[in-house]
């Protein structure tokens, strides 16, 4: 394959950054290329460019990662520090220790970067030779502090902190003396930005409120403005509240679409939100690529198993026969691919690569003690490598053998993530924390005229639709989807599994007891159905439920020894890969994928025990009998896995593995399981805090999403899971509702749509916002409660077409806290009146004989909270009691504004009347009971963040979210037919010619203005907390 770039230099040039390797010996020089600001360009470098350059700012680095755009700003990420970790056939592979993050936006930037990185580079280096490098934490938090010292005085001095000129100009603190040091806490706070400073600053800055801060915790410009000059009054009710009337060619019209304009000049780009949290992106990007977790080798391909390796073919570059599979780097190097510099492209693989090297006393007749010795130093094992392989002939000495045990594991980047925001499987039957594990047994030498043993297990969740909530201790797994679709993926992992593995066993270790139980048995129940359709291609699943907390209960761990008493004959049937001589001479026949609830700790502790067993088997094989359980030397093979342990649970749950000790040691006492409830309480805090930020860093870094994942997080302080083409998982709802609530044959099916509605109907602002199924047929319009989980039908509410008396659309904003949820071109909605009648009935699905019948909206909410349950819906409705003051009036103030409307329409006349000779209706002789009814629907995001990477290409949107409005309102207006449309010119019987409007108005169902009215200190000083915690 081609040379690799191993070293290189990054010189921030005029033009662009340049990066130059450095030569290696015996090999001629890469060319190096230049990477233009802003336009992010790579081009070959030219001799001039390298000549002109030689007096700049320079960084050395061992490799480049890739580079990102997120917003306007684009950084390239290069490798600072690398750590040999073991040696695969004489190459050593490394894993990254740290990176480097350099803005591309222009040479300034650039060179503050680089002299940033330089001199933490030099504090290192004196912590070495001052040895005190023992403790790595505090050499983290030392260049956190620089770091932090640096933005003390502004954004500015920060060269990974993009450049924003409004913020600059809004926010810009006073000039202070070189010498000068604030005395005032409140200041301190303020420049400590990463830590606590970012809330702070908003409630305790001198310069008070900036607009843009003001407009990011909902409150309005006008405001603001007073709050800095008193001059300036308030603005009145006519200028905060939507007109009374439908909006047309008066003068109050024209007022409010000048304001309306104001307000949306006010309004900063919603990407300014990518902007806004880019500081934390580069500080979590930096933070996960520097853990320890990835992976790389110059010179051999580690994301291939033996005997699936590709390196027959020189001419590719490495990157282009790596496995798609675990190359994590993928999206950030495409760049240089495309450039066609595949000297850069440096593959990366997150998961755990360790060594143990071991001497077997031949001669022994006692099985517990063969070991002779055991080196777990990394060094020590490179050096008997280097050694052995120096040696002119293999010689095997008569006396002891040496061997050197390997082991591999793989994430994948299909369904990557941390531990509760990615359970299960998803629509391409791929698994959260999908991890490989290779176990490779060699000599030292790794002569062709030894064997090398290859022996391979896999991991992975549970391959169904579940998720669990991260804010308990023991969450009880919830299925979602349907029995079908939970099939169907199912049966696409194991032909995935099967065409890669020829054969698996799976060994499942849930409890059969208690909250695991039930997907426990879902998974059985799937694997029965699919031997019983033949299997895959003829192959049927072997399936093993194994009880591990019940069978081990009182720390019994070593009782695993019954687990592999059942599978043990099917681990010797499967084998494992044999190579010599550079050709396969066997190769392994199945795998066994092992999970329990999060595959880490219990999942290790049996993947440890079968790595034992067929370690054994080989060394049988080799005319060596030894008994790892009984001999007490082997505490290296223990820690060997224990390692690959921790390394696995902390990618995912951000800790290390619990159960470590007996699988350190094959000994459990009342030490570790202390040790195992404190790394319980660190993975709920960090399930309840970090991960969901972190989890948006992942998804965007592989190009999962885009950077409006960024703008979602802000919204809702969450990050979302594409388990399922959400385009499919409509249209399915959409079909699954038509066929259960249409009940009237004659009733012909004209269109169905998604969109938002608030929790209780007749409102306009009860949260949570639930997504619904709204149907149309030739005689109603069906708003459906659709349970997305189950994909049933929960309850639905039918409206007779002849009901309905007026429809309004427009804005709809229902909060000011982030800068999406202001958007007035995007939160846009509209509302149905109409007037309840016989054949209007709203019905709720009980789970039971009997419905739920319920004409009017008290009994379907009331219905409906009783078939949710007290605790769930408790939940939902926290802070709804405080909310519903201000919806009611917003609520009155768009009923009478509609129902205006209506009577000037009057709605209860023959439609081929003119307007003003239709009969007013007159609220005072109108029973309660036939009062007008309200039903909102707001139209859904027309692009998230996975809109545009689906990989089938169908999850892109065609219509805007107005255009989303604009077709359902027109839709239903067509179906009401008459004078619905409006445009029909009538004559009056005075004579007069005039256009009927139709039911469709356009006009504010909640401005901005009314939103910001309603949004109340208390619920700004909340998100500003969640913003705290979670941002």
């Amino acid at each position: 394959m081609p040379a690799l770039v191993h070293k290189l230099v990054i010189i921030a040039a005029a033009d662009g950054i340049l990066l130059q390797p450095s030569p290696l010996r015996n090999q001629r020089p890469s060319a190096g290329v230049q990477i233009t600001y802003r336009t992010n360009s790579i081009t070959p470098l030219g001799e001039n460019q390298t000549d002109n350059s030689k007096s700049a700012q320079t960084l050395e680095a061992h490799g480049i990662v890739g580079l990102f755009t997120v917003a306007s700003s684009s950084y390239l990420i290069s490798i600072s520090s690398r750590q040999q970790v073991a040696q695969i056939r004489g190459k050593p592979i490394y894993v990254i220790t740290g990176v480097n993050l350099i803005p591309l936006s222009s040479q300034s930037d650039a060179k503050k970067a680089i002299e940033l990185n330089n001199t933490n580079s030099k504090k290192a280096a004196n912590r070495v030779s001052a040895g005190l490098t023992s403790d790595s934490d505090t050499s983290e938090d030392e260049n956190e502090d620089a770091e932090h010292d640096q933005a003390s005085n502004t954004e500015d001095d920060d060269p990974t902190i993009p450049h924003t000129p409004e913020a600059d100009k809004s926010e810009a603190p006073a000039s202070q003396g070189a010498g000068e040091k604030s005395s005032s806490v409140v200041q301190d706070v303020i420049g400590r930005k990463g830590q606590y400073g970012r809330f702070a600053e908003k409630w305790f800055s001198k310069k008070g409120w900036s607009v843009e801060k003001r407009r990011m915790q909902g409150m309005s410009e006008a405001d603001s403005k007073e709050s800095g000059n008193n001059s300036r009054k308030a603005p009145g009710p006519e200028n905060t509240v939507a007109s009374e009337d439908f909006p047309d060619t008066s003068i109050e019209a024209s007022d409010k679409q000048d304001q309306r304009q104001e307000t949306k000049e006010a309004q900063p780009d919603p990407l300014t939100v990518a902007d806004n949290l880019t500081p934390k992106l580069l500080k979590t990007t930096k933070m996960l690529l520097s853990s320890h977790s990835f992976y790389f080798s110059y010179d051999h391909d580690i994301t291939r198993r033996l005997g699936t390796s590709q390196t027959k073919n020189s001419d590719v570059p490495l990157h282009k026969s790596v496995d798609r599979l675990f190359f994590w780097n993928r999206h950030l190097t495409s760049s240089f691919v495309d450039a066609g510099q595949h000297s850069f492209v440096l593959p990366l693989m997150q998961g755990f690569v360790g060594q143990r090297a071991f001497t077997v006393n031949t001669e022994s007749e006692d099985p517990s003690r063969m070991v002779a010795a055991a080196k777990e130093n990394v060094g020590e094992i490179i050096e008997l490598q280097n050694n052995a392989s120096s040696a002119k002939e293999f010689r095997a000495s008569p006396e002891t053998r040496d061997f050197l045990i390997t082991l591999v594991s793989r994430r994948s980047t299909l369904r990557p993530g941390l531990r509760y925001l990615r359970r299960g499987i998803d629509s391409e039957g791929n698994t959260a924390n999908y991890v490989e594990t290779e176990q490779i047994l060699s000599e030292p030498s790794w002569s062709p005229l030894a064997r090398i043993y290859s022996f391979t297990q896999v991991r992975g969740s549970i391959p169904l639709y579940f998720t669990q909530s991260p804010y308990s201790f023991k969450p009880v797994p919830i299925l979602q989807h349907s029995y079908e679709a939970n099939h169907t993926a199912f049966r696409r992992h194991f032909t995935n599994f099967i065409s890669s593995y020829s054969n698996v066993q799976v060994v499942l270790l849930v409890d059969k007891q208690g909250v695991e139980a039930k997907i426990g048995e879902e998974y059985e129940k799937h694997t029965n159905e699919l031997n019983n359709e033949s299997g895959i291609n003829g192959v049927k699943l072997g399936f093993e439920w194994f009880d591990f907390h019940n069978i081990c209960r009182g720390m019994k761990f070593e009782n695993v020894s019954i687990l592999m008493d059942s599978i043990g004959s099917i681990i010797s049937e499967f084998g494992a890969t044999i190579e010599k001589d550079g050709k396969i001479q066997r190769g392994q026949s199945g795998a066994l994928r092992t999970n329990c609830m999060d595959c880490l700790d219990r999942t290790n502790v049996v993947q440890s025990a079968c790595g034992q067993r067929m370690l054994e088997e080989q060394l049988k094989s080799e005319g060596i009998t030894l008994s790892l359980q009984a001999d007490t030397s082997t505490q290296w093979f223990n820690t060997l896995w224990a390692d690959n342990g921790d390394a696995i649970s902390k990618q995912y749950s951000s800790t290390a593995a619990l159960k470590g000790d007996y699988t350190r040691t094959r000994k459990r006492d009342y030490r570790g399981a202390i040790n195992d409830f404190g790394l319980t309480l660190s993975r709920y805090f960090n399930n309840i805090v970090n991960d969901y930020f972190s989890q948006a860093v992942i998804d965007f870094l592989l190009g999962n999403v885009t950077d409006r994942v960024f703008s979602e997080f802000e919204a809702d302080m969450m990050s979302g899971d594409p388990a399922m083409s959400m385009r499919k998982v409509r249209q399915s709802a959409i079909d699954t509702s038509s066929k259960i609530v249409i009940a009237d044959q004659d009733e012909d099916f004209l269109g169905g749509w998604t969109l938002l509605c608030p929790k209780d109907p007749n409102t306009l602002r009860t949260f949570p916002f639930e997504e619904i199924v709204l149907l149309l047929t030739n005689t109603a319009i069906y708003a459906v409660r659709f349970d997305w989980n189950m994909e049933k039908v929960a309850g639905f509410e039918r409206v007779e077409l002849k009901s309905i008396v007026g429809i309004m659309k427009g804005i709809y904003i229902t909060s000011t806290l982030a800068a999406a949820q202001t958007d007035e071109e995007r939160n846009v909605g509209f509302v149905v009146r109409y007037r309840p009648g016989q054949k209007d009935v709203a019905r709720i699905n009980t789970r039971s004989l009997s419905t739920a019948v319920a004409p009017r909206q008290e009994e379907f909410n009331e219905a409906r909270r009783n078939r949710e349950g007290g605790g769930r819906a408790e939940a939902e409705r926290e802070g709804a009691d405080d909310q519903h003051g201000q919806d009611d009036e917003a609520l009155r103030d768009l009923q009478k504004r509609m129902t205006d409307a209506c009577d000037l329409k009057g709605s209860s006349a023959p439609s081929d009347l003119p307007n003003d000779s239709k009969p007013k209706a007159n609220p005072k002789d109108v029973d309660k009971s036939t009062e007008l009814k309200t039903l909102a629907f707001k139209a859904l995001p027309a692009d998230s963040s996975f809109a545009s990477v689906n990989r089938d290409g169908s999850e892109g949107q065609d219509l805007t979210e107005k255009q989303t409005v604009q077709t359902v309102c027109e839709e239903i207006a067509k179906a009401i037919g008459g004078d619905a449309l409006g445009g029909k010119r009538v004559v009056t019987r005075e004579g007069l010619v005039r256009e009927t409007r139709g039911i469709v108005e356009d006009g504010d169902i909640i401005s901005l203005a009314e939103a910001r009215k309603s949004t109340g200190l208390l619920e700004q000083l909340g998100h500003s907390l969640k913003k705290l915690v979670w941002a």
